[in-house]
């Protein structure tokens, strides 16, 4: 299972300087990809929680990440498709793409939060619908030398998108927990992106639900990926059971080995989620040092510590 890490987007943490260093420092470690979060408006009484309170722009952030980085991978989990056009988002995939050469991967979902919704114009009753007809013409504007399209939600006369993105294709992953979202996984997607809320104690059915709806559309199955975003804290307890990817390094690395088996091919720590580092509240050293210690203890072929 490959392991990448979130850089700083969220929180006091979350300034250039920093940007740069985790980044880099997680390139020289070995980590797979850098993964960046998308959130547009937060509530004033803070009730959907510390790490929506302050974020910065997924694909901005990756954009500057491109210039400080040269192998390491570059995803957005997730960029939500009622809120902005197929032809925008189109846009802005093949700049960070070529900025990158060719490091690009897209997490795309379909929105939670009313408020964004309402602020966007975009109507989460026929989300569903949207997405089947965005993820095909988003495919089409990344790789047809001329785009005509007229549907139910988005028409575009004979044009092109140029420049092309460095890949042929960009990988495009699906999130989503509901069974038509995970149907549509395995539909239309190159993979699927767990959201950090989700139960990693059930996760497997998901990944099944959706191995099995590929085989039903006539794909390989195998070649889907599975990402998870893990809320990895170390060194956390509670009242009640342990959950999944806190505690120990050695029940975290536990919790590596039984997300693999249960078909997880990439996982990426995601500091952000954590209200003790991601909220902007916080102390931006001591979030750092925290990060930094996550970022080190599980670096890929490290050993663990005894």
């Amino acid at each position: 299972m490959e392991i990448g890490f979130a850089p700083p987007v969220s929180g006091s943490w979350a300034t250039p300087e920093n940007m740069l260093r985790v980044a880099r420092r997680a390139e020289e470690l070995g980590y797979g990809a850098l993964w960046t979060f998308q959130r547009l408006l937060s509530p004033p009484d803070g009730n959907w929680g510390e790490i929506y309170r302050s974020v910065q722009d997924p694909m901005v952030t990756l954009g500057f990440l491109a210039a400080a980085t040269g192998r390491i991978r570059l995803g957005v989990s997730v960029l939500n498709i009622p809120y902005v056009s197929p032809v925008v988002l189109a846009k802005q995939i093949a700049t960070v793409d070529i900025l990158s050469g060719g490091r690009l991967d897209v997490g795309l979902g379909n929105g939670w939060a009313a408020e964004e919704f309402a602020a966007t114009g975009a109507d989460p009753r026929r989300r569903g619908r949207q997405a089947d007809e965005a993820v095909p013409l988003l495919r089409r504007l990344l790789a047809d030398e001329v785009i005509t399209h007229d549907g139910e939600f988005y028409q575009v006369p004979a044009m092109r998108l140029e420049p092309k993105p460095v890949q042929r294709p960009v990988p495009i992953l699906l999130g989503g927990a509901a069974p038509a979202a995970l149907r549509r996984v395995g539909r239309l997607g190159d993979g699927w992106v767990s959201s950090s809320r989700a139960d990693l104690t059930a996760i497997g059915d998901s990944i099944r639900a959706i191995r099995s709806a590929a085989a039903e559309a006539g794909r390989d199955p195998g070649r889907l990926r599975f990402v998870c975003r893990g809320a990895v804290r170390l060194g956390a307890t509670g009242a009640g059971p342990r959950t999944p990817l806190t505690g120990t390094e050695t029940q975290i690395r536990a919790d590596f080995d039984a997300l693999a088996a249960e078909g997880m091919t990439e996982l990426f720590l995601d500091p952000n989620v954590d209200p003790e580092i991601g909220s902007p509240d916080a102390d931006p050293v001591a979030s750092l040092r925290r990060a930094e210690e996550l970022l080190e203890t599980f670096a890929p072929g490290a050993p663990a510590r005894v």
